[in-house]
Order: C-alpha cells, then sequence, then structure tokens
C-alpha cells in the first residue's frame, strides 16, 4: 500500500466488549506475553517521543484515581471505571520493517514520516501527548501514541473530533420540525464531517509530503491502471514538494548570505571611515604641532638674535675698559717719577696703589666679562645655527603635513552597494 493510515481509540479502566482496557493497552505496547499473542518474535517498544509505556500507565492511574465529575446540581464524584480515559493514536507507514531494515533510503523515508507524524500528533495535543513509541516486530513500520486527558473529570471523548462534532450538535437540540432520529442523522453528520477534517489535516501535513494517498484504491474502486497513476501522481508531488522546500533552503540561504556580506560590507565602509577620521584628527595634531614647533623657533630665533646684540654691546664696552687700562700705567708711571721725591711720595703712591689695586680688579672683571661674553656669543652663533636647521626641519614637516591632510580631506568616493538579489520564487 502507499496510502495513509491513522487511526484514535478510546478505552477506559473496565475495558470494551473484546476485554480492551487501559490495562490491557498498556500490556500490549510493553509486549507482555499475556497481550502479546498475535506477534511471533516481540521485542520491546522503542520510545520515540515522551515517556515509557510504564510511566504512562504510572501517570494514568494516578490521574484516573483521584479523577471527579460533578452532576448537574449535585457534589463531585469519582468518575465511572467505565469512563474512557486514555485517548491512543495508531499511524502506520506503507513501507514494511523487512523493507526499511534493508534497504538505507527507505529507511530514511519512513523516518522523514516518523518526525512529521510526532510534529503533527504534538500540534493536535500539546501537552497532553505524554508518550509515542514504535514497535519493530509486526509486519509495517507503525506508530502509537497515547494521549491522556488534562480536565478534572479525565474525560478522553474531549479529544475525539468525531465525538466532540456530534456531541455539540446533541447538545443544541432538534431544529424545528426535526425528530430525534433526524438529530441522530445530523449529529452523524457532523462525526463524520469532523473525522474527514482530521483525516485531511494529517494528509496535507504528512500524507503529502511523503508521498502517500488520501485514500486506498479499494475505498474509490479504483483499477490498477488509475490506483498506479495516482501512485505516480504522488510521487511526484512528493518529489515537487522536496524540490520547492530546497529551492526555499537554499534562498533563505541566499539571503542570509547576502545579509552577512551587506552587514561586512557595512562594517568595513565604517571602520574605513574611522580610519579616515583618526588620520584626520592625527593630521590636524600634527599640523597644530607643526604650527607651535614653528612660533617657538621664532621665538628661538628672536632671543638668539637679543642675545647676539647684548654680546656684541658688552664685547665694544669690554673693550673700551681695556683701553682705558692700557693708557693708564703710563700716566700712572710718569706721576710716580715726578712725586718720587716729594715728601708726600709715600701717600701718593699709597694712594696711587689703592687704585692701581682697583683698576687692576676693574681690568680683571672686565677680562673675565669679555670672556664670557666671547662664549656667550659663541653660543648665540651655535643656537642661532640650530635654530636654523630645525626651522628649516620644521618647515619641511609642516609642508608634508598640509600636503597630507589634503590628501585625507579630498571626498573619497564609495562603492555603491549593490542590494541583494531577491530569488526567482518557482512557478
Amino acid at each position: 500500500m502507499s496510502y495513509q493510515f491513522i487511526h484514535l481509540e478510546a478505552f477506559s479502566r473496565k475495558g470494551d466488549g473484546k476485554g480492551r482496557s487501559t490495562s490491557f493497552v498498556f500490556n500490549e505496547a510493553r509486549r507482555d506475553p499475556v497481550a502479546s499473542l498475535h506477534v511471533a518474535n516481540s521485542s520491546p517498544p522503542i520510545v520515540v517521543y515522551g515517556s515509557t509505556i510504564d510511566e504512562v500507565e504510572r501517570l494514568h492511574d494516578a490521574a484516573a484515581d483521584v479523577a471527579t465529575t460533578t452532576p448537574k446540581g449535585g457534589k463531585p464524584r469519582r468518575i465511572q471505571r467505565t469512563q474512557h480515559t486514555l485517548m491512543t493514536v495508531v499511524a502506520s507507514h506503507p513501507l514494511t520493517m523487512d523493507d526499511v531494515r534493508a534497504n538505507p533510503e527507505k529507511r530514511r523515508e519512513a523516518e522523514e514520516w516518523e518526525k512529521r507524524t510526532v510534529a503533527w500528533l504534538r500540534s493536535q495535543y500539546r501537552d497532553q501527548l505524554v508518550s509515542v513509541i514504535r514497535h519493530e516486530d509486526e509486519s509495517h513500520y507503525h506508530l502509537h501514541a497515547y494521549v491522556l486527558p488534562n480536565d478534572p473529570a479525565m474525560r478522553a471523548a474531549a479529544l475525539h473530533p468525531g465525538q466532540c462534532a456530534k456531541a455539540a450538535i446533541m447538545a443544541a437540540g432538534p431544529a424545528e420540525g426535526e425528530d430525534v432520529k433526524a438529530l441522530n442523522k445530523r449529529g452523524d453528520q457532523a462525526y463524520r464531517a469532523a473525522m474527514r477534517q482530521w483525516q485531511d489535516s494529517y494528509h496535507e501535513t504528512v500524507a503529502v509530503p511523503c508521498g502517500l494517498t488520501r485514500l486506498g484504491p479499494q475505498r474509490r474502486r479504483l483499477s490498477r491502471a488509475e490506483w498506479q497513476a495516482e501512485q505516480v501522481q504522488a510521487r511526484a508531488l512528493r518529489t515537487t514538494i522536496d524540490r520547492a522546500r530546497q529551492v526555499k533552503l537554499k534562498g533563505e540561504s541566499m539571503i542570509a548570505n547576502t545579509k552577512d556580506e551587506a552587514a561586512r560590507i557595512a562594517a568595513e565602509a565604517a571602520a574605513a571611515k574611522a580610519e579616515a577620521d583618526r588620520q584626520l584628527e592625527a593630521a590636524k595634531a600634527a599640523t597644530a604641532a607643526a604650527l607651535r614647533a614653528q612660533d617657538k623657533a621664532v621665538a628661538e630665533q628672536r632671543k638668539a638674535k637679543s642675545m647676539m646684540v647684548r654680546a656684541r654691546e658688552e664685547g665694544a664696552r669690554v673693550r673700551k675698559a681695556a683701553a682705558r687700562l692700557q693708557r693708564l700705567p703710563g700716566l700712572l708711571r710718569t706721576a710716580f717719577d715726578g712725586f718720587r721725591k716729594s715728601r708726600v711720595a709715600a701717600r701718593v703712591r699709597q694712594a696711587i696703589q689703592s687704585e692701581l689695586d682697583s683698576l687692576r680688579g676693574q681690568a680683571a672683571a672686565a677680562a673675565e666679562r669679555a670672556t664670557a661674553a666671547n662664549a656667550a656669543r659663541q653660543e648665540a652663533e651655535t643656537r642661532m645655527r640650530n635654530l636654523r636647521q630645525n626651522l628649516t626641519e620644521t618647515g619641511r614637516e609642516l609642508a608634508a603635513a598640509r600636503q597630507e591632510l589634503a590628501i585625507l580631506m579630498t571626498p573619497v568616493s564609495m562603492p555603491q552597494q549593490q542590494g541583494p538579489t531577491s530569488p526567482r520564487t518557482p512557478r
């Protein structure tokens, strides 16, 4: 077969006419010998989702023991053992276990169906789905799902779409001119419509992507050729869906890559702008430093010129004092010879000697000042030469800084970013 199969059924603790109670269902799922006579070589179930069967049974029995219902106008009381408290769903894949074991490609196909089926069950029952198991000891690859009602009365009927639809019709009562038989018939129609909708939901979500048809050939009385044609169509539809999924993934990947590339280009542009701003600030700082150095050099040059002027003035004054001192010995010698024989010669000599000592001291001080002035002049000349060299180098650096500033302030044309090309939507 290559069509979907999914079935749901509720059970009570007391059991139905065939003796199938909740305990029997759990025993059969566990593969207890008393409930597994239909399996030649039984093997333990494989938990696909949720809890083990032992845990599911423990949760069910504990909840059922304290579940209560409140009749209209009455007091809460424990539910009866005949009430359905467990909902089960069985879904089967057309592949046999021998096919799945022998062919890796068919194994992947069955696992894809299993993953989609579990996702669909979770969307239908949310947290009330407590376990999904797989049996591999029967002919076909299939799953069992166990759903526990979360209302205080543990009404499994509330999880059955067909029963809920019929109950709503019956609770509303007969329409005008409608008897009980007609009301019940309308309820049955609502039941079948709700179950068709449930089956259609599974078909659209699971069967179509897995290449399964909605119904088998016998239900619709198809000929072999018609059935084979429908199978080919189902497989083609699955291939188309897979291809569309791949195109979608490729498009999403392309969009993500384009966004990443755009983000990278934007980051690089921001980094380049930040670097340009940094270099511009550095150029401005270098220019300001060069201007300060130039001002300092000009001030040093002025100071050196002033020192040279003072040195020249001091040298002239020293030379003048030296000339005076050169004439003084002759004058002193003449005065000494004229008064040598005088009675006051000693006092004259004493006075002259005192003045001579003073003049000699002044001459020595003048000579020292002349030597210091000469050294200051030489130092000023040396500093003048160094300042001229520094001024020349500063001028070069200032010109280079201004040239770099002009280059940095020239507007840079950034490449226009092209937006991502939208992937073509497959027809």
